[in-house]
């Protein structure tokens, strides 16, 4: 499995943009691949994305190019049961996990 480059497809306007830049930026600069930044490109996320039981996509997510194939990453950043807030780790862990390491 070759990893070729992660796709975030976001708005900056968007209150979780800060935070699915921050893991796609840590995430390719560990795993020494490209990242690619679409603005509000909802024709991608719709064709690749996660939607809602109405069709629609949102903003953002993050998706991975592994041998050519591009699949979500992350489509919703989870949230700390404890403390109610978005939890950074366990995205991470997440993303790792779907991506095999």
């Amino acid at each position: 499995m070759a990893i070729e480059k992660l796709i975030l497809v976001t708005a900056t306007h968007m209150p979780q943009h800060k935070h699915f830049k921050k893991l796609a930026e840590e995430l390719s600069k560990e795993l020494k691949i490209d990242l690619e930044i679409r603005e509000e490109d909802y024709v991608f996320v719709s064709t690749y994305g996660e939607k809602d039981e109405f069709g629609m996509s949102w903003l953002p997510q993050l998706f991975v190019v592994v041998d050519g194939e591009i699949k979500p990453a992350l489509t919703k950043f989870p949230i700390n049961e404890k403390t109610l807030e978005l939890d950074y780790e366990k995205a991470l862990k997440e993303v790792k996990e779907k991506l095999g390491l």
